[in-house]
């Protein structure tokens, strides 16, 4: 005997229907692929849409880490969809080192012009990225940009909010399902803190070894000399372990800090916008 759906599975099937549907209306697509939550669905659902020639574009550049690197070209293969890595800078674009509240807007100038030569490239007519309905209502000047250079957002087109994308992404098995949030490396500095590269590379080397410490979700929060380490509410306990808190100190201070501070706060994504005058 069939049993029906749940009225949210049901309303969750419907998204997910729409969404093949505005996917295979782009017939060909670059997928702006960093490996997170979001842009891992993504791909997998444009693998799933018949009709669609899709290819993956992956940046390399001082904003994210080697392992985010690897990692983006074992889920592209495991998912089966061709990627293309392009090493960029952003540090290269004019006023993003000075980390100006719309930051975010000059990174995507940056991105998605490769997205964009990539398609004309391979012939292909749209360049699509994973922002989703929850991005929507939070400051996202990178919206903006995607406005201005003609970028898709089909799962904002689908209806589809960040606890959709985790839901179908464990129906689809997904090791991305339960990932957190990894904005790039220069989230990490407070807005009109420059940013540099031996600075971001500080902080990749510092996180990246908490990381091998057990933690997974956290932030090294960038202050010149000092590093503000954040860690979510789950794993705050982790930290009454003298030996590991040791150990983790010895680590940032390892990757050139010269202080460093554990927040007795669990981590809050989005933090640094709470002193922008207006969103």
């Amino acid at each position: 005997m069939n049993v029906p759906l749940a009225c949210s599975e049901t309303v969750l099937e419907n998204k997910l229907a729409r969404l093949h549907e505005v996917l295979a209306g782009l017939g060909s697509a670059v997928i702006a692929f960093s490996g997170g939550v979001d842009s891992t669905f993504l791909l997998r659902a444009a693998a799933s849409t018949k009709g669609l020639r899709a290819v993956a574009l992956t940046t390399e550049s001082p904003t994210n880490t080697a392992d985010q690197v690897e990692e983006s070209r074992r889920l592209a293969r495991q998912i089966g969809v061709a990627q293309v890595v392009r090493r960029t800078d952003e540090l290269d674009t004019p006023g993003y080192a000075d980390n100006p509240a719309h930051r975010c807007y000059l990174c995507k100038q940056t991105l998605y012009p490769l997205c964009l030569e990539l398609a004309r490239e391979l012939g292909f007519a749209t360049v699509a990225d994973g922002a989703n309905t929850d991005d929507l209502g939070d400051y996202r000047p990178g919206l903006r940009a995607a406005a201005e250079l003609g970028i898709r957002h089909p799962l904002v087109e689908a209806g589809l909010s960040k606890n959709d994308v985790r839901a179908l992404s464990r129906r689809f098995g997904l090791p991305t399902a339960d990932r957190p949030a990894s904005p790039c490396l220069s989230s990490r500095f407070p807005y009109g803190t420059r940013i540099t590269r031996e600075a971001l590379a500080r902080v990749a080397a510092a996180e990246t070894a908490l990381r091998r410490l057990g933690f997974v979700e956290l932030r090294v929060r960038y202050h010149d000399t000092k590093a503000r380490v954040e860690v979510a509410a789950v794993e705050l306990t982790k930290l009454d372990d003298q030996a590991l808190r040791v150990r983790a100190l010895h680590e940032i201070l390892r990757a050139g800090f010269e202080e460093v501070e554990f927040a007795g706060e669990p981590l809050r994504s989005g933090s640094l916008n709470d002193g922008l005058p207006s969103r």
